[in-house]
């Protein structure tokens, strides 16, 4: 197993105990761990990557695969899917078993309700995260504003913001 796939397999398997609210709550830390400690990638490329796995049918962890799949090839792509995948799926199941038994305790209902903010700030950073990936100016942030309105207010697919995006970056950059 070369470097790089091991350092994919390590790096997705640390990120996988993180991800409290999914996949998209780890981007920030996908793109420090990928682009600013590791080098493996820019951050257009990272953004690029992101783009078209939200795009792909399926659930948000296919981002994991697409990146491995840049970075390293069929390889790295199974080490980033195995990492994102394994160690969560253990803890998962572990907790679950946990929580059954203490199903009626006050303070399990207390960590379930603190868990949601954290989720939510770390859904808001991932969008900021991206945000600046697109370039971080005003008129950047601005359309990932309003794509997030248009996808939170209504019940129309979130490709149109996707579509969207895609033609006012290619009109105005």
């Amino acid at each position: 197993m070369s470097g790089v796939v091991l350092g994919l397999l390590l790096t997705f398997a640390t990120l996988s105990l993180l991800a409290v609210g999914g996949a998209n709550a780890i981007v920030p830390e996908m793109h420090r761990q990928l682009v600013e400690v590791r080098g493996w990638m820019d951050s257009a490329t990272f953004g690029q990557v992101y783009a078209l796995s939200q795009a792909a049918p399926g659930p948000n962890i296919l981002v994991s695969a697409a990146l491995g799949w840049v970075i390293a090839g069929a390889a790295g792509m199974a080490a980033a899917m195995i990492g994102i995948v394994t160690p969560a799926w253990i803890l998962a199941y572990w907790v679950g078993g946990l929580a059954d038994r203490l199903a009626g305790r006050a303070w399990v209902k207390a960590v379930r309700g603190g868990l949601v903010p954290v989720a939510i700030g770390l859904i808001l950073a991932s969008g900021l995260i991206m945000a600046e990936t697109a370039g971080g100016d005003a008129i950047s942030l601005g359309l990932v504003a309003a794509a997030a309105v248009f996808v939170w207010r209504t019940e129309a697919s979130p490709l149109w913001a996707l579509a969207a995006g895609g033609i006012a970056g290619l009109i105005l950059f």
